[in-house]
Parts: structure tokens; sequence; C-alpha cells
């Protein structure tokens, strides 16, 4: 199994690190979470081609973690053939009204994009040069809420959600577990910790999980209230006994000289397993 980060940042436009996006590949399947700020860029600066994903899943709907969505659909689409497999969104609630407000073929913000492509004589021409068969398919997208509990599956995987404590009423927010017949990777997203995520994490092979801050420069601040640093990161995933953490989501100023070094000497100090610090455009082999 294979972990590409796109993105492994925050709100903060760095130009290091913008947002949040991982790919992970799962035999024959790839599979994103989130499509934060240039996502699909940062996908072709990896080599990775956004008809290669058939499934998406949102962890919440704050934009650092939604905000290239339309970009990633029309790209997707734009360089199909028509013959790719469908795409499969998965999120929790508002990515079904979102999904709808961006493409609906009267509502869309961007339909005007799509239906001039698969009527317009120039947009027909590239799209048979390269494969496809007229006429040319229109822009669907197959978007569904889900609430904790299993979500989604493959072949030979199984996606399991629970809640995850970030910015509630407000926004839902959902942790991920992927059990395969190679590995448990759970994608925490952007939580406090807590009860459900540790028990979804339990005993996973891999946890991918926000460490956005060293945890003594914010303590008894709402940072410290609602996400994830680096000492509640490395207890989290000690409790829950994994046995790879993966840092990602990180704020910009981790990256000055010290920083890095001491959020790790914060972690190894409770965590015993392995840790890698998640940098963006990184690939890693789990």
């Amino acid at each position: 199994m294979r972990l590409h980060i796109l993105g492994a940042g925050t709100p903060y436009a760095d130009a290091a690190r913008f947002g949040s996006s991982y790919v992970l590949e799962v035999g024959k399947d790839s599979i994103m979470f989130d499509c934060g700020p240039g996502t699909t860029y940062k996908m072709a600066r990896m080599g990775l081609k956004p008809t290669e994903i058939d499934h998406l899943l949102f962890t919440h709907h704050h934009f650092d973690h939604d905000v290239d969505y339309p970009c990633f659909l029309l790209a997707r689409w734009n360089e199909s053939i028509g013959s790719e497999n469908e795409l499969k969104v998965i999120g929790p609630k508002l990515t079904e009204l979102i999904s709808h407000r961006l493409m609906d073929e009267k509502e869309g913000a961007f339909a005007h994009d799509w239906i001039a492509r698969i009527n317009h004589p120039l947009s027909l021409h590239w799209f048979a040069e390269r494969g496809g068969r007229l006429p040319r398919p229109a822009l669907k997208v197959n978007a569904r809420d889900v609430e904790p509990g299993i979500v989604h599956s493959g072949d030979d995987w199984e996606i399991t959600a629970a809640p995850a404590e970030h910015v509630e009423p407000w926004l839902d927010s959902l942790a991920y577990r992927l059990d395969s017949n190679e590995l448990s990777v759970v994608v925490t997203g952007d939580t406090r910790p807590c009860k459900s995520v540790q028990e979804l994490a339990t005993n996973a092979d891999v946890m991918i999980c926000m460490c956005v801050y060293v945890q003594e420069d914010v303590e008894g601040t709402p940072e410290a209230e609602y996400m994830t640093g680096s000492l509640a990161a490395a207890r989290m995933a000690e409790a829950a006994g994994v046995r790879k953490l993966v840092l990602v989501h990180q704020s910009h100023t981790m990256d000055l000289p010290g920083e890095t070094e001491r959020a790790l000497s914060d972690i190894s100090s409770i965590y015993s397993g392995q840790v890698i610090w998640g940098r963006e455009l990184m690939s890693i082999e789990l």
C-alpha cells in the first residue's frame, strides 16, 4: 500500500504546505481523502492522474479540505474518454448539497463549463482525438452523505467512519478507517483527541493524524481545545496501539528551524511506534 501526501498544511496559504489531501493506493484502487487547495495541480506534479481516482472521501467541509473539488471534478471529466469508472464521492452532511451546487445542469456554479464542452465542436474534437466516442457524456457526480458506520468498500477493502470532534455543531466531521488485506489505515481528519477516533484507530497499522502545533505553545487556547497537537497526537496513537504515525496538517510555523524537532521530541517521549513527518508531495510505502 502506498500513501501520497498532496496537502499537508492548514488554511494558511504557505508555499510549502497548504490544505489537506491524501491518496491511498490499495491494490488496483486509488482512494482520495479530502481535496484541499491545489490538489489537482499537486497530483500532476506527483504523476497522478485524476482519472485514476474512483473514490473521494471528505472528512469535513472546511475550505482547506474541499476547495479544489470543482477543479478535480472538471479535470477528471475533461481528461476522460467516457469509459472510466464512475467517481464515488462520500462525506459528512453537505457533501451532496455542495456537489449539486457545483455541477448540477440547472443550478451548478460550474455547469456552464461542461455544458459548453459537450456541445462545442472544438471540445468534441479534442474528446474524439483522445479516444472518446460521441456523443460526449455529461458530467455527473455520484455524491452521498454518510454517517458513522461502514460507509464504503471495494473488492478487498472496507471503510468505516467514526465521529471526529472539531467545529460541531456548525460542521460535521468524520474520521475514516480503511481495512484491507494488506493494512489498516486511519485518517483522522481535523479533530481534537476523542474517544471515538481513538477507538476507530485501535490496533491500526497506520494513523494519518493532524499535528498542527507544538503542544506547549498553545496550551489553554482554542487551538488546544479543538485540534490535535504534538503531545495529543502521541497520546492518542499510543493509547490506540497504532504501529505507525504519519503526521500531517502542520502549521507553517512548524517548518521553522527547531520546531519540527520540538514536535518530534514531544511525540517520542510518549509514542513508541514509528513516526513519519509528512510533507507535501511525499510518497510513502506503508
